[in-house]
C-alpha cells in the first residue's frame, strides 16, 4: 500500500511543482513505483515541469467524474520508468472535484503504486484542502522569508485539523522543505536563517535547497532537477532518502557541519 504525500504550502511561487516533481522523481530514481498527482485544477504547470505537456489526453477531473479509467490519464515518463504523472485539468474549476471522487482516485492509486505524491494549489481552500485530505506525510514547502513562513504555519494548522488523520485522532507526518535558501543573503539579514524558521514552524526538517539558477532551467526544459547534476538536484534526493527513512545529516548550505541533521532529522511529527 502506498504512502501518499502531500507537497503543500500557504504562499504561491515558493516551489511546490518544482518540489513534487524532483522528490518524485528521485524516489522513483530508487527503482520505487510513483505517482505525481497534480491537484491544481484550472492552472495545471506540473506537466510542463515534467515535460509531458503534449501527452495529456485525459486528466484528474475525468478520473474523478468517470470519463475516463485512471490507467487511461495516467502518463508514464519518459526517462524513469517508474514514475508516473495524474496531470490537473485545465479548462474545468476547482468545484469539479468531488471528496467522493477524490478518495476513489486516491485508493486506486494506493493499491498500484509505492508513493502518491499530491502537488497541492496555494492556499486553503478546497482545492488544497482535497490535495491534503488522504495524506500521510506533508512536505511544507517554504522560502525563508516572513510572508512564506507565517502562510506555511498556517497550513501546518490545516493538516491538524482538516485530513483523514486528524479526524481518525492520529497526527500526519509533517517535514520542513526550505527552498531558496542563500546563506550569504541570511547573513546579511535580507532573509530568514534556517534557525528562525524552524523556530517558528516547529516540525522537522527535511531539507535545504540553494538558491540556483539551475531549478529554473531544469523546469525551462521539462526536466525533474533530480535528474540534472547540480547543488539543488543533490539536496532534493537527500531529502528523497529521507522521506523513505534513511537517516542523513543535514548540511546548511555554506557550513560543513551537518548540525541540523542532528537536531531536526528525521522524526515524527
Amino acid at each position: 500500500m502506498a504512502k501518499v504525500i502531500v507537497v503543500t504550502s500557504g504562499k504561491g511561487g515558493v516551489g511546490k511543482t518544482t518540489s513534487t516533481a524532483a522528490l518524485g522523481a528521485a524516489l522513483a530514481q530508487r527503482g520505487e513505483k510513483v505517482a505525481v498527482v497534480d491537484f491544481d485544477v484550472g492552472l495545471r504547470n506540473l506537466d510542463l515541469v515534467m515535460g509531458a505537456e503534449r501527452r495529456v489526453v485525459y486528466d484528474l477531473i475525468n478520473v474523478v467524474q468517470g470519463d475516463a479509467k485512471l490507467a487511461q490519464a495516467l502518463i508514464r515518463d519518459k526517462r524513469l520508468d517508474t514514475l508516473f504523472l495524474l496531470p490537473a485539468s485545465q479548462t474545468r474549476d476547482k468545484d469539479n472535484l468531488t471528496a467522493e471522487g477524490v478518495a476513489t482516485v486516491m485508493a486506486e492509486l494506493k493499491q498500484h503504486f509505492d508513493w502518491v505524491v499530491c502537488d497541492s494549489p496555494a492556499g486553503i481552500e478546497r482545492g488544497a484542502t482535497l490535495a491534503m485530505r488522504h495524506a500521510d506525510i506533508a512536505v511544507v514547502v517554504t522560502n525563508p522569508e516572513v510572508s512564506s513562513v507565517r502562510d506555511s504555519d498556517r497550513i501546518i494548522g490545516l493538516l491538524d485539523a482538516k485530513t483523514e488523520r486528524a479526524e481518525k485522532g492520529q497526527r500526519i507526518e509533517k517535514h520542513l522543505l526550505l527552498t531558496r535558501y542563500d546563506p550569504i543573503r541570511a547573513e546579511r539579514g535580507d532573509m530568514l536563517k534556517v534557525e528562525d524558521v524552524l523556530e517558528i514552524l516547529s516540525i522537522p526538517l527535511l531539507g535545504i535547497i540553494p538558491e540556483s539558477p539551475d531549478v529554473l532551467r531544469a523546469s525551462n526544459l521539462g526536466t525533474p532537477v533530480t535528474l540534472v547534476e547540480s547543488a539543488p538536484s543533490s539536496a532534493y534526493r537527500d531529502a528523497a532518502r529521507r522521506l523513505a527513512g534513511e537517516s542523513i545529516p543535514i548540511t546548511v548550505p555554506g557550513e560543513k557541519r551537518g548540525l541540523f541533521g542532528k537536531l531536526f532529522g528525521r522524526r515524527a511529527a
